[in-house]
């Protein structure tokens, strides 16, 4: 392995490391455009420039491969020279509009000016013009004035979606970037292009002009969407959310993670953020009377209503006739709260959470899967681990319909796009009791008897466990929205109701009791899991290879 040295200071890399990713080893930070590490090397806009020892001029640190006892310097006057040259050069037809550029306070032209340009512009020409606001797909804005052709998206259309609506057409100072005969940029990862631009070429058409980019906080969290799991960042205004149209939460960025996701994130999670603050959130509780009208009540009335009922329900028909469904839309915490509240306290036999496939869900070879449910390998693992393995919740369903289930508890979101709307209104108006803990409005809470509203994934914090195994954590990033509560907290109420023993309602605790009970979690923890998570499949095998 070859032994080098990077302003003074001595690292040993593997053969085939460049000079950039020794250097991001030893956390110094060498300026770039069109390096991406994500993307092929192309070392064209030549910001990385170092000086390495006995070479006759200075390096680019992107695309130089470290030798055995190289000596690398990056900022001597020569290099500082250099850069701001580049910079003079980039910004020689660069239109002065950063008042009213939406890449304003997280552009790499600014930050770079002001730590290592800062010159006196020796240029009196005029700026050529280009094309500005043209759109190029249903969400990518083109100005083509900004652009500084460092080839990041042309790459990434070309090497990592393969969809190549992008090019570089004409030559010298006329250079532009454009679409390849006039395609729209529809692809499925086109949101990644506003993503790997360095400028403000490329934008978000969904989040443009909405908020500044320094009144944001983020919050590292993973996606819903899919069973991959990629792991986010939701990016929030709670100071000035007047400037998102109230909205808490202003967009969703894909976070690195090498078991994963990489950089990457689909355009279907990607403006998924929608929904969290969408005009169908259950914000309220709702219980149905004697004469069938339904009523918008507080959580006290809501919750004696359930207690009354179950406990009646129970009574009247022993724990054979009732069924729980819990969707793999809820984290682990929730799985193991309805297991242990369910099955273990009520003992209630059937609890089901194997949902029909959906018919939306589309998988391709970079990221996307067609189980459009986060947590199906957890629900695996948790419920059906107490369960018949025949038990479906087409099966539940089919008992409802025909009379032998009266009373349904259903939590979690995702059965009314796998269900036929028909069959679950015929199953549920077979039911004298239906309990549903819901986040959305859907057929589910319009036709039960009790429904709850409960908070969602960007509300709350978790665990999730995507189709590999690896066992993910998230965040909460806004408080939750009105009058809705996380699940675990309904949970630990209604427990409290029936004074059963229930697991912890805080969720480190409910996943170190979870981790203490279920086998494929044992010797996890939130500190364990980090920010990236931990695969216990892969650690096994690991161990079992040794």
């Amino acid at each position: 392995m070859p032994k080098i040295t990077i302003d003074d200071r001595p690292i040993e890399v593997a053969s085939g490391t460049t000079i950039i990713q020794a250097a991001d080893t030893l956390g110094l930070f060498i300026p770039h455009y069109c390096y991406h590490p994500g993307l092929p090397v192309a070392g064209s806009c030549r910001m990385c420039l170092v000086e390495v020892e006995k070479a006759p001029k200075l390096q680019i640190a992107c695309y130089t491969f470290v030798t055995d006892v190289m000596v690398v310097r990056t900022t001597t006057p020569q290099v500082a020279t250099a850069r701001a040259a580049i910079l003079e050069f980039l910004l020689a037809n660069h239109p002065l509009d950063c008042p009213v550029c939406d890449q304003a306070g997280e552009c790499k032209l600014q930050e770079f000016y002001m730590q290592f340009g800062r010159y006196d512009s020796t240029l009196l020409e005029d700026k050529t013009k280009k094309h500005k606001q043209l759109p190029v797909g249903p969400h990518i804005m083109l100005d083509s004035e900004r652009c500084i052709l460092c080839s990041r998206c042309t790459r990434f259309v070309d090497d990592i979606t393969h969809t190549h609506e992008l090019g570089i057409f004409n030559r010298g100072v006329h250079s532009e970037l454009l679409p390849v005969d006039g395609a729209a940029v529809d692809n499925a990862y086109s949101g990644c292009l506003a993503d790997v631009c360095p400028v403000g070429a490329l934008t978000d058409r969904d989040f443009r002009f909405k908020v500044r980019v320094w009144y944001l906080d983020k919050t590292d969290s993973v996606c819903h969407g899919c069973a991959r799991g990629c792991n986010i960042e939701i990016h929030t205004n709670r100071r000035r959310n007047h400037h998102n149209d109230g909205k808490l939460i202003a967009r969703y960025k894909p976070r690195f993670n090498a078991q994963v996701n990489g950089y990457w994130m689909c355009d279907a999670g990607r403006y998924s953020y929608k929904q969290i603050e969408s005009p169908d959130r259950f914000l309220q509780p709702r219980v149905r009377g004697a004469d069938g009208r339904v009523q918008v009540c507080d959580w006290s009335t809501a919750l004696a209503a359930v207690d009354e009922s179950v406990t009646r329900a129970i009574a009247a028909h022993g724990v054979s006739s009732a069924a729980v469904i819990a969707t793999p839309d809820l984290s682990n915490e929730e799985l193991w709260a309805v297991r242990r509240l369910c099955r273990d306290g009520m003992k209630i036999p059937t609890v089901a959470c194997r949902c029909p496939a959906d018919p939306r869900g589309v998988e391709d070879n970079l990221l996307r899967k067609a189980d459009t449910f986060p947590n199906s390998f957890g629900a695996q693992r948790i419920l059906e681990a107490t369960t018949e393995s025949e038990l479906t919740v087409a099966s539940v369903l089919q008992a409802a319909a025909s009379g032998r289930i009266r009373l349904l508890f259903v939590l979690g979101g995702g059965l009314t796009e796998r269900v036929d709307p028909a069959h679950l209104q015929q199953a549920l108006a077979q039911v004298d009791l239906v309990v549903a803990i819901q986040s959305h409005h859907s057929i589910l809470t319009d036709l039960a008897t009790m429904a709850l509203p409960a908070s969602t994934y960007a509300e709350t914090e978790g665990t999730i466990t995507n189709f590999t195994g690896q066992v993910q954590r998230y965040w909460p990033a806004i408080p939750p929205l009105e009058e809705s509560k996380p699940l675990l907290d309904i949970l630990a109420q209604l427990a409290n109701r029936w004074e059963l023993p229930f697991t912890p309602r805080e969720p480190e605790l409910c996943f170190a009791e979870l981790a203490g009970q279920v086998e494929y979690f044992a010797g996890l923890s939130y500190r364990v899991l980090g920010w990236e998570g931990v695969n216990p499949s892969q650690r096994t095998t690991s161990k079992s290879t040794a």
